[in-house]
């Protein structure tokens, strides 16, 4: 029997087709995603599992004039696969290749980009408004996960759009997961409508029996229809979204494309806000996704038969040496609470929650009363840890200002992934966290350059009294080559070389690339300080002044953007010291989106690797006569 994917270009492509050969082509898509997936490494977990549900929504809408806003975007792997980018996907999550969230500058078929949570339904609503504004017809759907709906943003939305006379679908996706499982009471809402879809049949059956009844029948279920918000909230609390002003619909199985095809059909010809509930199983088809949704919702590249990450990628990193950091702290300092945002696993208290299980909070996706929550736990008198991706505490940015700084509250956040995380691209970089954390008052900011340093710092925090940050990048910590470990003082950086011609000053993992790059110019007569920073904020001023009033010459290396970042604060300080005979050459990110790629490229694209900043260095600082000027390799 001859495949059916290798003739789908595009969705027209699809509608042809029946639905035994609808099947099929579902089988063979989640082939081939599990075979492409092995190779790149992506989310794989989450786009099994929405098939059936794509190639649906293809069949009755027709893209790029309808418009389908996918909320996160990491399970749209199908929807690009049906929209011509199928020959492509080798060059997943690759510098260049095809992104693995929705891109508008891809394809016209993405109309919106996304890669966190909780937006879709505001941006699927502010469509739809212009849509009508502008007297037009298409439909509008956001395809939102029962994870994502617990963020406030998705609440604050729907609250919007249920109230409004605009045209739109919203589809909720609920298999019980986001990147973990689901917690709060949200969850199980939807978990009693899972249970009970018999209501639906009972009311059906109970309204066509009563109206058949001569004389008495209409008066009763009259009657009965007066009372049916108490019937509805005893059997079925999912009727909260038809309160909001939503019509609902389901629930529905989100594997049967032939009832998908029927209920979207459906809600496309109804007016107002529609939402249909779909069920569907993350990680469908796999077995070992299936199993370990949360391992195979973003994963490297693994072996297919088995279902093992690829030998030679280790296993051990930042998040996993935090979380057991932060577990030998709470066993001897009952004060200690940690709060995730529904990522126990992604931040590595997975240990911490099965140890403390009573002292552990996970908030759901909801990292503005994670940080609040936090302040109200410190005030009465606990340490609590927050920990968080540095994109995802974007979303709180307020509540670490207003909530915990401005109340000088003795909070820890520890951010994972900052930096640049490589194959998530611009939504998920961490590069702006130095810059918008350095200037909260209150505020003490620090980055470790290897596993040791985290496990200091980690304990320095918790003893620490007042908000802290510490900051630190995904995965693996690479080997820094000195004597022994200086202990952690308030303020004080770390000098880690000394030389006379140019002073390096880094922080994080960028200190290791300034080691390197200080021994490359060691090759052309230069000799450097280098000096591990430690704290950001506040910088070790009398170190780096001394260093600088020496060398004349300061570079600074970090992996953040540049503008406002920690070359920002070293400049700032060498101009208040009045050191006007000193240049200083700042090394970071510059001031756009860094798109998805290895970490490894990103540096090498952007400069900052440590052959590009030892050339730079020798160029910059113009001293021809001394040292010889090089071309980066």
């Amino acid at each position: 029997m001859s495949k059916i994917l290798p003739l789908i270009n595009y969705p027209s492509d699809v509608r042809g087709l029946s639905v035994e050969q609808l099947n099929r082509l579902s089988k063979e898509i989640r082939e081939f995603l599990i075979s492409s997936v092995s190779k790149t490494g992506g989310h794989l977990a989450s786009n099994l599992g929405v098939v059936e549900l794509t190639i649906a929504l293809h069949l009755v809408f027709n893209t790029p004039y309808d418009k389908i806003i996918w909320d996160v975007g990491h399970q749209s792997y199908v929807h690009k696969i049906l929209t011509g980018r199928k020959g492509k996907f080798g060059t997943l999550r690759q510098l260049d290749g095809v992104s693995g969230f929705p891109k508008t500058n891809e394809s016209s078929h993405d109309c919106f980009n996304t890669g966190h949570s909780s937006t879709s339904v505001s941006a699927a609503l502010g469509m739809a408004r212009a849509r009508d504004i502008k007297n037009e017809k298409n439909s509008v759907i956001a395809v939102i996960g029962d994870g994502a709906l617990t963020g406030g943003m998705a609440f604050e939305a729907l609250n919007d759009a249920g109230r409004s006379p605009n045209n739109l679908i919203v589809i909720l996706n609920d298999n019980e997961m986001s990147i973990d499982k689901n917690v709060g009471g949200l969850s199980s809402c939807l978990n009693r409508i899972r249970t009970q879809p018999i209501y639906f049949k009972v009311k059906r059956d109970l309204d066509v029996l009563l109206h058949k009844i001569p004389a008495i029948g209409k008066k009763v279920a009259k009657t009965i229809d007066k009372a049916k918000g108490t019937i509805k909230y005893l059997m079925l609390p999912g009727m909260f979204f038809e309160e909001l002003g939503f019509k609902y619909i389901g629930p529905v199985d989100g594997h049967d494309i032939n009832e998908l095809k029927k209920v979207l059909t459906k809600a496309k010809g109804l007016q107002g806000p529609i939402l249909i509930h779909v069920f569907t199983q993350k990680g469908k088809g796999y077995s070992y996704a299936e199993e370990n949704p949360h391992i195979f919702h973003g994963i490297s590249p693994f072996d297919v038969e088995t279902g093992e990450i690829k030998k030679g990628i280790s296993t051990k990193d930042y998040s996993a040496v935090f979380g057991e950091t932060l577990v030998d702290i709470a066993g001897y300092n009952e004060d200690v609470v940690a709060i995730t945002a529904a990522m126990p696993h992604g931040t590595g208290l997975n240990g911490f929650a099965s140890e403390f299980p009573k002292r552990f909070f996970d908030v759901g996706i909801a990292e503005q009363h994670a940080v609040t929550l936090a302040a109200g736990l410190a005030e009465e008198g606990l340490k609590p840890v927050v920990a968080v991706y540095s994109s995802f505490l974007q979303r709180a940015y307020d509540q670490v200002v207003h909530d915990v700084c401005a109340q000088n509250l003795p909070v820890v956040f520890a951010i994972d992934r900052a930096g640049v995380v490589g194959n998530d691209g611009e939504t998920h970089q961490g590069v702006f966290d130095l810059s918008y954390l350095s200037h909260i008052p209150n505020m003490t900011l620090m980055a470790p350059k290897d596993f040791e340093e985290l496990r200091q710092m980690i304990k320095f925090s918790v003893d620490f009294e007042g908000p802290i940050a510490v900051r630190y990048p995904r995965g693996h910590a690479r080997e820094i080559c000195t004597e022994k470990y200086q202990p952690i003082e308030y303020g004080c950086a770390e000098l880690l070389y000394q030389g006379n011609d140019i002073t390096i000053v880094a922080c994080g993992r960028m200190v290791h690339t300034a080691i390197k790059a200080a021994k490359e110019l060691i090759k052309f007569g230069m000799t450097a300080d280098v000096i591990n920073a430690r704290f950001v904020k506040p910088l070790d001023s009398k170190m780096i002044l001394a260093s600088a009033e020496k060398t004349k010459n300061v570079v600074t290396i970090e992996d953040n953007v540049i503008n406002g970042g920690f070359g920002s604060l070293v400049l700032q300080l060498v101009n208040q010291s009045d050191l006007s005979d000193v240049k200083v050459k700042i090394f970071g990110y510059p001031d756009e989106f860094i798109q998805h790629g290895s970490i490894e490229q990103l540096d090498k694209l952007y400069g900052l690797d440590y052959q590009s900043i030892a050339c730079e260095i020798l160029n910059f600082f113009r001293i021809r006569k001394k040292f010889k000027v090089i071309k980066s390799q």
